[in-house]
C-alpha cells in the first residue's frame, strides 16, 4: 500500500511538472510597412488596422486611431526608423488603439509590459495617458498623465531616448487572463494652452507614435508525457487493488 502511494505521488510529480517561462516580444509595431502618404477616414471613423511587423503575433496584432475631427494620417520619420504613425486634427479623448490575442489554452501569461515613442508637433497636444481594457468597450487609465518634451525632433538614424515611454502592467493580473487585450494612448490636453509649445492645439498640429512593444513572461500549459499517464494509471490500479485486499 505504501509502495502504491509513492508511485501516485510520483505520478503526480512528473504530470504536474512546468515548462519553463520564457519572456517574449507579442507584438512590435516598427510601421516601416506602413508608408501612407496621406489618409482620411473622416470625423469619428476609426482607420484601417495597421498590424505588427514582429513579434509572436505579427501580423495580426493591430493598431488603429480614433478622431472626432477629420484627421490626416501619414508615415514621417520615425525614432530611428524611417517611417512612423503620425495623425492631426487632435481633440481631447482622441487616440491610438493596439491589441494583441493571447493563446490561453496553450500558455499562461503574466508580467506584460508596453513601451513605445512618442512625438509631436510644437502646436500637437502634450498630455496624454495610457489606458487598457480586457474587452475593448471598457478601459480604464492607468497612472497618471505624461507630458511630451518640446523641441524634440527624430531621425531616421539614430533614436532619441528623451520620447520613449514604458508602462508595468505586472499587477493587472486580469489582463493574463483576457483572451485580447487592448491598450490606448489617450489625449487628454485642453485644446486651449494644451499645446507642447504652450499655445492652442492647432488643427495641423500632429502626434505620432513609433516601436510600439508589448512583452509578457508566458508559461506553456504543460502537457502529461506518456510515462508520466502510465505511471498514474499503474498507481490508481495499485491503490484499487490495495483497497480490496
Amino acid at each position: 500500500m505504501k509502495r502504491s502511494i509513492v508511485l501516485f505521488l510520483g505520478a503526480l510529480f512528473a504530470i504536474g511538472a512546468v515548462e519553463t517561462s520564457n519572456a517574449s516580444t507579442l507584438a512590435d509595431w516598427t510601421f516601416e510597412s506602413c508608408s501612407l502618404a496621406s489618409y482620411s477616414p473622416g470625423p469619428n471613423t476609426a482607420t484601417t488596422n495597421f498590424y505588427a511587423e514582429l513579434g509572436l503575433e505579427a501580423g495580426a496584432a493591430a493598431v488603429s486611431g480614433l478622431h472626432a475631427g477629420s484627421a490626416t494620417y501619414s508615415s514621417p520619420l520615425g525614432n530611428g526608423s524611417l517611417d512612423s504613425l503620425s495623425s492631426t486634427a487632435w481633440a481631447q479623448g482622441d487616440y491610438y488603439q493596439f491589441s494583441v490575442s493571447l493563446d490561453l489554452i496553450d500558455n499562461s501569461y503574466s508580467g506584460i509590459k508596453v513601451s513605445y515613442d512618442q512625438n509631436g508637433s510644437s502646436s500637437g497636444p502634450k498630455s496624454f495617458y495610457i489606458a487598457y481594457s480586457c474587452n475593448g468597450l471598457s478601459f480604464t487609465k492607468f497612472g497618471s498623465d505624461y507630458g511630451l518634451p518640446a523641441g524634440v525632433s527624430w531621425s531616421g538614424s539614430s533614436p532619441n531616448h528623451a520620447t520613449q515611454f514604458s508602462d508595468d502592467f505586472s499587477l493587472i493580473t486580469a489582463l493574463d487572463k483576457a483572451s485580447t487585450i487592448y491598450f490606448r494612448i489617450v489625449d487628454d490636453s485642453p485644446t486651449t494652452v494644451g499645446a507642447i509649445n504652450g499655445g492652442n492645439v492647432g488643427t495641423t498640429g500632429s502626434d505620432r507614435i513609433d516601436n510600439i512593444v508589448v512583452n509578457a513572461t508566458i508559461t506553456p500549459t504543460p502537457e502529461p508525457s506518456p510515462l508520466a499517464l502510465a505511471a498514474l494509471i499503474g498507481a490508481v490500479c495499485l491503490v484499487a487493488f490495495g483497497r480490496r485486499h
